[in-house]
């Protein structure tokens, strides 16, 4: 990923938390039959001295856990972004020099795919993905809930994956290398588009570190 160093975020703590803000990743393998996508919901697991562990699972009629095992694999988890106008710069205004960007938040996560086909692995990860994602119900569901039967049912038609990371990068692209007056005329074009999404971006646009290219 090309990442201009104004724009480069290597630190563990947010790029685990656009992991955690933003679980649903593209697995991205290169199979016998070529590139294959697959949008997968995971978990990532902190490990100590590396960039931890993501962990998810498929139907077992996917190819995928077949034909990636044993093989790097590549996922991309895709944070806040927007398009930005030039009429948001001031600077276009004293001189025309501006054109049109996007600005967004991206991680890369690379490791090795280890199929993982046991039962009580199985059951001890969709629980732990359960309470996870049901944590902010009023009456939170629980893999208990279902019947014993009708779960272990469930729990065969799966499969489940493991990636021990050996790299997780982001790129934080979020007007870092402009002045401030044209980062403050961007958070308040976006604001004005009058989205949750787009004011989500403003939100990181004010609270992004300056280039210090740019010496700002």
């Amino acid at each position: 990923m090309y990442t201009p160093s104004h724009f480069d975020e290597q630190r563990p703590e947010p790029l685990q938390q656009l992991l955690h803000d933003h679980p649903l990743g593209l697995l991205i393998t290169n199979g016998q039959n070529g590139l294959d996508a697959n949008p997968v919901p995971f978990l990532h697991e902190p490990r100590e001295g590396t960039p931890g562990v993501l962990s998810c699972h498929v139907a077992r009629a996917n190819p995928v856990w077949k034909e990636a095992a044993g093989e790097e694999v590549l996922v991309v988890f895709q944070g806040p972004q927007a398009y930005v106008s030039p009429n948001w710069y001031p600077s276009k205004f004293d001189n025309g020099k501006a054109v049109p960007t996007w600005n967004y938040i991206v991680v890369q996560a690379r490791g090795t795919l280890v199929v993982r086909d046991e039962v009580e692995w199985l059951r001890g990860f969709v629980t732990r993905l359960t309470q996870r994602h049901e944590s902010t119900q009023a009456v939170p569901w629980q893999v208990g809930d279902a019947p014993p039967d009708y779960l272990d049912a469930m729990l065969r038609g799966i499969v489940g994956l493991e990636i021990p990371l050996s790299s997780l990068r982001g790129k934080w692209k979020m007007s870092q290398n402009h002045p401030a007056a044209n980062r403050e005329g961007v958070a308040r074009g976006l604001r004005a588009r009058g989205t949750e999404a787009t004011a989500t971006v403003a939100g990181w646009v004010e609270r992004a570190a300056p280039s210090p290219a740019k010496g700002q």
